[in-house]
């Protein structure tokens, strides 16, 4: 009993000296380190001056004139009953239908952008990061085939990029990729990577602006720094700032290669060639702003005294794109109508109405009804051998090569329920 009793006392000492040992090392913490010392550990600064590099001088050089683009387009719905005019109403409702990115490239507010960022819209808007307010644009040129377009921005105050060589273009040289990826929350984002190889041949399935099904090859930049979906249109600079491509696409795991993993394989259309686009827009343009110009209104006279075309049509589908264009098939035309006299035939695709894509009988419809009696149109229709007999046997077997013709017609009201 006193052997456990000596234990405890023992115990109960060497508790109190750890206490009291915990207790003096915690009193002398406050004291052994100054508050100068935790100031030098703390309160520190980075001094910008002495941080340097390529990468940071050629963000602060361009990022500011690299813009977000918002694509809308209008989507049309019709209800009611009857093909004739009067008896169908629409409605119709804009959508935002995809972002993109764009490089100021003049101080006249031209931005240089990817043509299929821009493609079907039906309004166009570019967004500068950091402020609120949505700037009209408008397109004054483009080449789909190339993928490249340039927009005119109202009022748009932001510095132009230099142009750089891309034919000077090395194997392993920086590439500095700037653009909004994802929309406007990541506004101006900067990755950067190398050149990994030039003139790599894409070959593109691509439709025209008729819907007709097309195969181009173009020759592109393949980059490593990370391109993702609103990139495109934005920039790819050099370590000079000039902008030596416009990123345009990606490969990925899931939409290239099923079952192998891709990393940083990204593409870019060489600066030069949308250098001679960008020529033929500056040589045309005469200080205007495309953008403010009013839209022609809408007639609202009764559908009933609504000049015809004097056709019977009806809308192709899409799995027929592969020889012709998305139109309005005329499988009837009224004698001595509008359309005979301007030379449109049966067989004929009606796929435009001055200048205005109309890749329906919808669409058609609702372009024609812009129009009063006497007005003179151009209508764009494509016409192939073997067409004819089309509409009976929905045989492409039996069409040819076919070309797109612009015919001048005079519209007049018609007494028949004909187009």
């Amino acid at each position: 009993m006193k052997k456990n009793r000596l234990f405890g006392i023992v115990a109960l000492v060497l508790s109190l000296v750890m206490i009291f040992a915990a207790a003096t090392v915690s009193a002398g913490a406050d004291t052994v380190v100054s508050e100068d010392e935790i100031s030098a550990i703390v309160n520190t600064q980075t001094d910008q001056t002495l941080v340097t590099s390529p990468f940071t001088q050629v963000a602060s050089q361009v990022r500011n004139s690299v813009v977000g683009i918002n694509n809308y387009q209008t989507i049309t719905s019709y209800y009611g009953y009857g093909f004739g005019y009067g008896s169908r109403q629409q409605q119709s409702v804009e959508q935002l239908a995809g972002t993109g990115s764009g490089v100021v490239v003049t101080k006249y507010g031209h931005v240089l952008t990817n043509y299929h960022v821009v493609e079907d819209a039906t309004r166009l808007t570019v967004t500068v990061a950091g402020e609120e307010k949505e700037y009209a644009a408008v397109v004054v040129g483009y080449d789909a085939d190339q993928d490249i377009a340039v927009l005119q921005v109202s009022n748009l105050k932001l510095p132009p990029v230099p142009l750089g060589d891309s034919d000077a273009l090395q194997v392993g040289e920086w590439a500095i990729v700037i653009g909004n990826p994802l929309g406007e929350e990541f506004a101006r984002t900067v990755t950067v990577g190398v050149v990994s190889a030039l003139d790599r041949e894409l070959e593109d399935t691509n439709y025209d602006r008729f819907g007709r099904r097309y195969t181009t090859t173009n020759t592109m930049i393949q980059v490593d720094a990370a391109i993702n979906s609103g990139n495109s249109g934005g920039g790819m600079f050099n370590v000079l700032g000039q902008l030596q491509g416009i990123p345009a696409r990606k490969y990925s795991s899931n939409s290239f290669y099923s079952s192998t993993t891709v990393d940083n394989i990204g593409f870019c259309i060489p600066v030069n060639v949308a250098k001679p686009l960008i020529e033929e827009v500056l040589r045309s343009y005469d200080g205007s702003d495309p953008a403010g110009e009013s839209q022609q209104a809408a007639d609202n006279d009764s559908m009933l005294s609504k000049p015809r075309l004097g056709v019977s049509v009806y809308s192709l589908s899409s799995t027929v794109t592969e020889k012709l264009p998305m139109g309005s098939f005329v499988s009837e035309v009224e004698d001595k109508s509008p359309a005979q006299e301007g030379g449109i035939q049966v067989g004929d695709v009606i796929v435009a109405v001055d200048d205005v894509t109309c890749s329906s009988s919808n669409a058609l419809i609702t372009k024609l009804q812009e129009y009063k009696e006497g007005d003179v149109i151009t209508v764009k229709v494509y016409r192939a051998e073997g067409m004819e007999d089309f509409y009976d046997h929905q045989d492409l077997s039996r069409v040819g090569d076919g070309e797109y013709i612009d015919l001048t017609i005079t519209l007049r009201v018609i007494d028949n329920v004909t187009m």
